[in-house]
């Protein structure tokens, strides 16, 4: 199954993120989201003074901001959200940020369209979709910027 997602192109870390929620319920979903949300790094204390505004997502129903960072050639991305309030948001972040953080631009780049309409599929919460949707766009701007300044 791992040759059949480098064939298509979408990284062994992703495409074993899609095929785990493709085989979810939806009760098993909402559970493995909570248990998501619960994982997401807080913003590293280097970063808290640093004026966000050019780092807001403002598609989403609640703030967050997403800040990137190139170490070494590899991307890492860290954020900035009331877990609490957002819940789902942590999640999705959490799931793709393991993902993709300490890779090169290109697995950022690699995430499909479908990636959030896979995760939030029978869950019923179509309304965050939007955000979720403009937070990948995001992360493949920061991606693409990344792997330009490399090139």
């Amino acid at each position: 199954m791992e040759s059949a997602a480098v064939d298509s192109g979408i990284p062994p870390s992703i495409d074993r993120v899609l095929r785990l929620f493709r085989s979810m319920g939806r009760e098993e979903k909402m559970q493995a989201l909570v248990q998501y949300s619960k994982k997401l790094e807080p913003l590293p204390e280097r970063f808290k003074d640093l004026d966000r505004g050019a780092f807001n997502v403002p598609e989403c129903q609640t703030r967050v901001d997403i800040i990137p960072e190139m170490r070494d050639g590899k991307m890492y991305f860290h954020a900035d959200l009331n877990v609490r309030e957002s819940p789902t948001i942590a999640a999705v972040l959490a799931i793709i940020f393991a993902a993709v953080n300490g890779q090169p631009p290109s697995t950022t780049l690699a995430i499909p369209g479908d990636f959030v309409s896979t995760l939030m599929e029978s869950i019923g919460l179509a309304a965050r979709e939007p955000g979720l949707n403009a937070m990948i766009t995001r992360l493949k701007r920061y991606a693409r910027e990344a792997q330009m300044l490399t090139a």
